[in-house]
């Protein structure tokens, strides 16, 4: 998968657990639980529909990889063929 393919499918997930935000708009490098106001549940449930949607498995130490845009587009281009 493509970077850009990789960051469609994050935007689209965050869109998902917060429909009220713009997610396109997100800063990438800012904390997405900030910058979404979500909580750790929701941050919980965007691993999983990740998981779902593109079969990586995300282990509990790798969560804080995942706290950016760019960084869960990083953290995925290593996940994924």
């Amino acid at each position: 998968m493509t970077d850009t393919e990789l960051r469609i499918s994050v935007i689209a997930e965050l869109g998902n657990i917060a429909p009220e935000t713009d997610a396109g708009s997100i800063d990438p490098d800012a904390d997405l639980r900030e910058a979404l106001d979500i909580d750790s549940l929701d941050f919980l449930n965007f691993i999983a529909a990740l998981h779902k949607r593109l079969g990586v498995e995300v282990p509990e130490s790798d969560y804080a990889k995942l706290l950016t845009l760019n960084g869960a587009v990083r953290y995925l281009a290593t996940k994924t063929p």
